[in-house]
């Protein structure tokens, strides 16, 4: 078939084979044994156990080599030989000034040398003319018919083909032809203007005068390469494609006629080399090639005129084509590669040719691909390929055994396997190893790394070895095989189908440099297999199979060869094929057999038996040729050692066999030699002259040849001592070390392992079992008993074995020994077992003798029956004895598993029955018991009891039951502790409550008390609440018994705020040391009363200290501060400096504003433009307490009674109770004194002269406003300024302004803020003269009224005393003024976004409504939450007071107002509408009744 015509059709696939893990610890050995199978295809592939995967061992940074370019149309034959033809048509009409442009034909190149084949076997020109075929030819190069494709063929052929084929075939002179000649031949007239004359040979024209000129038939050798002078590579088609059809004269040069001279001798100089004559000069062509003259009339055909241009004649044509081509190969890149810059081209390129990933590249499109390219003229692809890379320079892929690396034990493990390519050539049966040189490729792997389409040539390993193949790691590589069967013939069908490649080089096959599409051979007769080789895949090539392959992408093989003994006659073979061939041997066949001859003993045995067949026919031969040689007359001889000499000295001048055995040299002649096959062709000297060296004498091969004999005779004498000696064919057994002698001497001498080998190991490891076995038997009691024992019949068994065993084993009689023992040992144990029932001490007696034979008797197991039967009866008895302790459940239960394993009897039937019963029994109580642990619903006591009591007569100890009775144990104490506690002198304490009914819920017992205790204690917890939500802040870090106790080391000031910060932290949560009260000492009343009366001293004496240290302190507003004196730290930890620094009015200290809780001013009544009630500045609210001393919120005196009220009806004693009542009588008894201070006539006459000036600052209202400021009656001096306060509530309230709502504030408390700011300097005082008796004694109440953590009206009414007897604090009031404007920014703030969140939760709550009940149940909600919005903007007020206060947690170094001022702004008003607003309480209060009902 025509490559390329048809697609690519893939050949069969060769043989696959997956060795076990056993058959691969052998390499040579499976590689013989699928040799029979894999042989007949060639190639065969070898997948390795998964587990075997080799590291990659080569440094790939030390990595670089330079690859090969391979041209791919270059590699197959047929499409070399058309790019051969090409050429030397292209330089045909090169040299006659013509360029060569290939013609197109169906839109594809026209084939010029498949035209030409055809044409001549059609016939030829004449012949295809004459007879019209033209359409047959264009047929047979598969054009179309139909299209008149055959009349352009001809066009095509006569005018660039057919001139080159009359001069390969023409002579070098004919006469010029004649009229008739040329009106007979069309073609003269056709070609005249094409050029001169050459294009005219081999017309058929001959010459006209008598002498007839004899036509001279001249070839010009195809060329095999030919280089491109550009690139100096041998791409022909990249030149020749690139030209263009054009045969016209080269127009650079003009020929000039020749001139007259006027010397004759010049004149006769310039003569015509066909008619002789020099006449006519003005006709007379020059050649430009060798100076020759011609008259354009002379030449074939005759010119008309001088041509233009260079112009040569035919012989200097003939010349140029008989140039010898170059020898084809490849060429070395110029470019070093590593790795990696390899691959990155490589994977570059294969995606950019499919135009995809390379991964997802099929196997079968790059195969059809690289046939289709290498079967192209037309493109020319070009690839390199790292091949042929020496391992031995660049390192192997495998891990290598060496003294320069220290390898891990797994590298270890593959630098030894034979499957190591560099361990394979040098296996003990491989032939290789007897050969010291490294020869690189044979004994030392080769490397390839290759890219797609990069390819290996039809060839043969060297010496017809085996070679094989590993595929470290990339992509696959596809290979094709033929088997050696068919190498002659795949040879036959390459040389036949492109012989002008075969002529210039014989041996072409041999130079790895020619591919033929596998189709092609195929279809000629030629089998052939293919196989995709993947990563970590061997594939091996037999004996001459012919192989060759590309790769499919980026990958890195490994391959060296091997020879095993079945190789050895091909071998031979080779070196006959390469003697015909002339090629030269790589290393010398008979110096290898010779070698392994000369020490038989090192030799594996199949070796020596391939080695003497092949020394013996070597040795016949060599004596046929010396015998020649002597008949020829050579007498003289002499020895030479020919293994020292180099190859190329001792190799046959004609043959180029390398000589070992003999040669023939000559005296006269010492610079060759002849092997003694072509003695005739050393030299013409005489046989006297020639002489003889040789390597061993005639008399020397046959001795070595002896002893190879004996080396492969050798396994065929022992074989036949083994078989005497296992059959016993001479009557007698040999010992055992006779047998293992004869094992050791099959190991010694490497026998190979056969069936009769096996046989004998096999005899010898029974013989090894009898002898251990009989051993165990007759050695001592401890020996036995540990030995595995036999029974009777394996004994019996064994005495068989021994005696039929081809062994002489003196154990036997031993054996016959314990075997009589053994049976009268069974005689009397079966006396023993009829007389039952024997004693005891009888049955265990001969139980023990039993053990001691080492030997099973059936009735010792009968006698270990009976012994295991009394034994447990035993203990069943003694477990179920009155008088014994009684075992547990376990322990009966375990007797009666081990009851069910021994041999059944009356007596031990019995036994399990009652066994079982009491065991059903004692699990139904313990059920019963379980259940009453755990169950939810506990039972009483009584229930229990009786469940003990009917378990008491049991003789097993039940673990619940057990429970049982200390949880009724732990029960009766129980009722027993809370009957004590009830019926003390005082109610209980809720701690001993509390750990009464901890202790009660964990009893799995039902108590009646316990629910009532329950009762107590949550009513106990649920009054400790509401005291709690009464005086506690929102996340205080106080408990309730430290708000309500005394505060005793208040005179400390680095101690109470230590102390403070521990409890924020959460490190100080110790109630029981407030007062220095044990946990005991809580118990006791009259302990708490005594000890809180101590403490309020202490905490009056500690705060006076406190006041006196901090008012030595410099203020904070001061213009300058000592450094040296002690300065206030605020609850944030920084000085307090500044405009926004407070004094706390209690403990004299200074803070920042924006880290406490500050007054509000505009607690006072709304200001008005016309009336002047803000100027009565001593009822402002500017009252400051620092959060370290108002550390609850201080509820009102009535709202602390109710919670006494309720106190009182606990029948639980609480440490808060107690200290509440100390608080409350604390309280009343400051309140009386505060009432008797201010009924006295000075002070009652200080609050009336308060009273009228308040009444002049409102003489003037408005009449719309009188309403509002309408003074309350004076009748109670005492609640005047509470009254006030009320009636400027109530005026806020009627105006729609409410100062807990940041809604309805915000629009005008900006402009109150500056009212009042405005007004700060109209302020004057004091505004009442207190004398100092009255100012101390107010003032010591009003210090004891701030200790109080309750709400007294009296106190704020001394507050306002105090201040009206004192200048205003213009500084104080500016300060508030500036927080409470931050404070208004964040409040119209927030404002403005909850209106936005509700105006967006109404327009959602309208597209959400879906009928009339939803809008009915939606305006519900709101109603509802109308109704709720103020009680919840309340509750959010307070705790964000609450919050804020405790801001201190997380202290900030940045006192921004306007950051502070934003936080506080909610946070304060609770507690400004509580402190400065005092009237405000009764709406907030709940009567006494109310208080009940809590």
């Amino acid at each position: 078939m025509e490559p390329g015509c048809d697609e690519f059709l893939p050949p069969p696939e060769c043989p696959v084979f997956e060795p076990s893990w056993a058959e691969f610890q052998d390499p040579l050995g499976y590689i013989a044994k699928i040799r029979p199978i894999a042989e007949k295809s060639g190639i065969c592939k070898i997948r390795p156990p998964a587990d075997w995967q080799p590291p990659f061992a080569v440094e790939v940074d030390n990595f670089r080599f330079t690859p090969r370019i391979q041209r791919l149309n270059e590699l197959e034959a047929q499409t070399r030989v058309k790019l051969n033809y090409l050429d030397q048509i292209a330089k045909f009409w090169e040299i006659q000034g013509s360029s060569l442009k290939i013609p197109n034909v169906e839109r594809k190149i026209l084939d010029l040398y498949s035209l030409s084949k055809i044409v001549i076997e059609e016939g030829g020109y004449e012949a295809i003319c004459k007879d019209r075929r033209w359409a047959r030819v264009a047929q047979r190069l598969h054009y179309p018919p139909g299209k008149n494709i055959g009349s352009l063929l001809r066009s095509h052929y006569e005018r660039i083909i057919y001139p080159y084929e009359m001069f390969q075939s023409g002579a070098n002179h004919v006469p010029e032809p004649t009229e008739e000649d040329i009106e007979k031949n069309p073609e003269l007239k056709k070609l005249q203007i094409y050029g001169p004359g050459p294009k005219m040979m081999g017309l058929g024209l001959m010459a006209k005068d008598k002498d007839k000129t004899v036509h001279k038939k001249v070839t010009c050798p195809p060329t095999v390469m030919v280089k491109d002078e550009q690139s100096g590579g041998g791409n022909v088609s990249s030149t020749l494609l690139k030209q263009h059809l054009s045969l016209e004269p080269c127009t650079k040069t003009t020929m000039q006629l020749r001139k007259n001279h006027s010397s004759a001798q010049f004149i006769d100089s310039y003569i015509c080399q066909v008619c002789s004559r020099g006449d006519e000069d003005d006709k007379l062509l020059f050649c430009d090639g060798c100076d020759d003259n011609y008259h354009i009339f002379c030449l074939l055909p005759p010119l008309p005129e001088i041509p233009r241009g260079i112009w040569r004649c035919p012989k200097c044509i003939l010349a140029e084509c008989k140039q010898p081509p170059e020898a084809f190969g490849f060429e070395q890149a110029t470019q070093e590669y590593t790795l990696q810059s390899f691959g990155e081209m490589a994977d570059s390129f294969k995606s950019d040719y499919f135009n995809m990933p390379v991964h997802m590249v099929p196997t079968e499109l790059v195969e059809k691909e690289f046939w289709r390219l290498v079967s192209s003229i037309e493109e020319d692809v070009t690839v390199e390929y790292g091949a042929d890379i020496h391992s031995k320079e660049f390192g192997s892929g495998f891990p290598v055994s060496n003294s320069k690396q220290n390898l891990s034990p797994e590298e270890k493990e593959y630098a030894t396997s034979g499957w190591n390519l560099n361990v394979m050539p040098v296996l003990d049966q491989s032939v290789l190893c007897h050969i010291n040189a490294d020869i690189s490729g044979m004994k030392v792997p080769w490397l390839y790394v290759g890219m797609v389409f990069s390819a290996f040539c039809w060839h043969i390993e060297d010496h017809w070895s085996y070679s094989i193949n590993y595929l470290h790691w990339g992509e696959p590589k596809t290979w094709y095989g033929v088997p050696s069967l068919a190498a002659e013939h795949l040879e036959e069908v390459m040389k036949m189908l492109t012989p002008e490649l075969f002529d210039s080089q014989p041996d072409l096959l041999h130079q790895l440099v020619t591919l033929m599409n596998p189709n092609t051979l195929m279809s000629h007769g030629v089998p052939v297999v293919r196989t995709n080789q993947c990563a970590g895949e061997f594939v091996i090539t037999f004996p001459r199979a012919y192989h060759s392959g590309f790769n499919q992408g980026y990958n890195f093989a490994e391959a060296v060869n091997f020879c095993t003994a079945d190789w050895l006659p091909a071998g031979r073979q080779c070196i006959e094929h390469y003697r015909r061939l002339r090629r030269y041997c790589v290393f010398s066949h008979e110096e290898l057999i010779c070698k392994m001859a000369a020490f038989p003993e090192t030799l594996d045995l199949n070796l020596a038996v391939a080695v003497h067949k092949e020394m013996f026919i070597m040795v016949q031969e060599e004596r046929r040729l010396r015998k020649a040689l002597l008949e020829k007359g050579v007498t003289e001889a002499e020895r030479e050692a020919f293994e020292l000499l180099p190859d190329d000295e001792r190799q046959c001048i004609k043959c180029k066999t390398t000589c070992f055995l003999s040669a023939l040299a000559c005296y006269d002649c010492p610079d060759g030699l002849v092997c003694l096959s072509h003695i005739n062709d050393l030299c013409k000297c005489s046989s006297s002259r020639q002489y003889l060296r040789y390597r061993y004498t005639l008399d020397e091969l046959p001795t070595m040849l002896h002893k190879l004999k004996i080396r492969a005779e050798s396994f065929d004498t022992w074989a036949n001592k083994v078989r005497v000696a296992l059959e016993v064919e001479d009557g007698r057994k040999r010992s055992f070390e006779e047998l293992r002698a004869l094992e050791s001497e099959a190991r010694e001498r490497r026998f190979p392992n056969s069936e009769l080998l096996q046989r004998l190991k096999n005899c010898l490891s029974e013989v090894e079992a009898c002898i251990a076995q009989v051993l165990g038997l007759v050695s001592g009691q401890v020996a036995r008993m540990d030995t595995p024992q036999l029974t009777l019949t394996e004994l019996r068994v064994l005495l068989e074995q021994m005696g039929s065993l081809p062994c002489a084993m003196h154990q036997i009689g031993d054996v016959k020994d314990v075997l009589e023992q053994v049976e009268a040992y069974q005689a009397e144990a079966r006396e023993a077992l009829a007389t039952l029932p024997s004693s005891p001490g009888l049955l265990r007696s001969l139980l023990e003798r039993g053990q001691q034979l080492g030997i099973e008797v059936p009735e010792a197991h009968q006698l270990q029956q009976q012994v295991e039967q009394v034994q447990w009866l035993d203990e069943v008895k003694q477990a179920l004895a009155p008088s014994a302790h009684r075992g547990s459940l376990v322990i009966m239960q375990g007797l009666l598993v081990m009851g069910a394993k021994i041999a059944s009897s009356p007596s031990v039937d019995k036994a399990r029955a009652e066994l079982q019963e009491l065991l059903t029994i004692a699990e139904r109580w313990e059920e019963k018991a379980h259940f009453c642990l755990e169950a939810r619903q506990k039972h009483p006591p009584a229930t229990l009891e009786a469940i003990i009591r009917e378990t008491e007569n049991i003789p097993v100890h039940l673990p619940n039951i057990q429970a049982l009775k200390e949880a009724l144990t732990k029960a009766q104490a129980w009722i027993a502790d809370v009957d004590e506690i009830q019926n003390g002198d005082h109610y209980p304490c809720l701690d001993d409550l509390e750990g009464l009914v901890a202790v009660g819920r964990d009893l799995p017992v039902g108590l009646e008390e316990l629910r009532q205790l329950e009762l107590q204690v949550l009513t106990a917890h649920s009054w400790r609440e509401k005291a709690s939500k009464t005086f506690l802040k929102k996340n205080s870090c106080y408990t309730l018994l430290e708000v309500l106790c005394p505060c005793a080391d208040a005179g400390s000031d680095s101690t109470k705020r230590s102390r403070w910060m521990e409890k924020a932290l959460g490190l100080y949560q110790c109630d029981t040391e407030l007062l220095g009260l044990s946990a005991q000492d809580l118990r006791d009343p009259g302990s708490v009363i005594v000890a809180f009366k101590e403490g309020e001293q202490k905490e009056k004496e500690g705060i006076l200290q406190l006041r006196r240290t901090n008012s030595a302190k410099p203020s904070p507003l001061a213009p300058s501060l000592m450094a040296s004196s002690p300065t206030s730290i605020c609850v944030c930890g920084q000085v307090p400096a500044g405009v926004g620094a407070l004094q706390c009015d209690l403990c004299q200290d200074w803070f920042h504003g924006q880290c406490v809780s500050v007054p509000h001013l505009l607690a006072s009544p709304k200001p008005s433009l016309t009336s002047s009630p803000l100027l009565a500045w001593w009822e402002w609210d500017t009252k400051f307490l620092c959060p370290l001393c108002m550390r609850s919120r201080r509820p009102r005196l009535e709202t602390i009674l109710a919670l006494l009220v309720a106190l009182q009806r606990l029948p639980v004693r609480l440490p808060e109770g107690e200290a509440l009542q100390c608080l409350t009588e604390r309280a009343i008894g400051w309140q009386d004194r505060a009432r008797k201070a201010l009924a006295s006539e000075d002070v009652t006459a200080l609050l009336r002269q308060l009273a009228e000036l308040r009444q002049q600052l409102q003489a003037k209202p408005r009449p719309e406003e009188a309403s509002v400021y309408t003074s309350a009656t004076a009748c109670d001096p005492i609640r005047e300024g509470s009254g006030n306060n009320i009636s400027k509530v109530q005026g806020l309230l009627e105006n729609g302004d409410s100062v807990t709502s940041p809604e309805n504030m915000a629009p005008g408390k900006g402009s109150d803020l500056e009212l009042l700011s405005s007004l700060l300097p109209q302020l004057t005082g004091p505004v009442l003269e207190l004398p100092e008796a009255i100012r101390a004694l107010l003032e010591e109440l009003m210090m004891e009224g701030d200790l109080l953590e309750v709400t007294l009206d009296e106190n704020h009414s001394i507050w306002q005393l105090l201040q009206a007897g004192q200048p205003p604090d213009l500084d104080r009031i500016r300060t508030l003024l500036e927080l409470e404007k931050f404070e208004h920014q964040g409040s119209r703030t927030r404002s403005r976004a909850l209106e936005r969140r509700r105006r967006r939760q109404k327009v959602d709550q309208g597209r959400n409504v879906e009928n009339l009940v939803q809008q009915e149940l939606q305006s519900k909600r709101a109603r509802s939450s109308g109704i709720m919005s103020q009680v919840g903007r309340e509750e959010e007020r307070y705790q964000e007071k609450a919050d804020r206060e405790n801001m201190f947690l997380t202290p900030s170094t940045d006192h921004s107002p306007f950051l502070k001022g934003s936080q506080n702004s909610l946070q304060y008003k609770d507690s400004g509408s509580s402190a400065a607003c005092p009237s405000l309480m009764p709406l907030l209060q709940l009567s006494y009744s109310d208080e009940q009902q809590l």
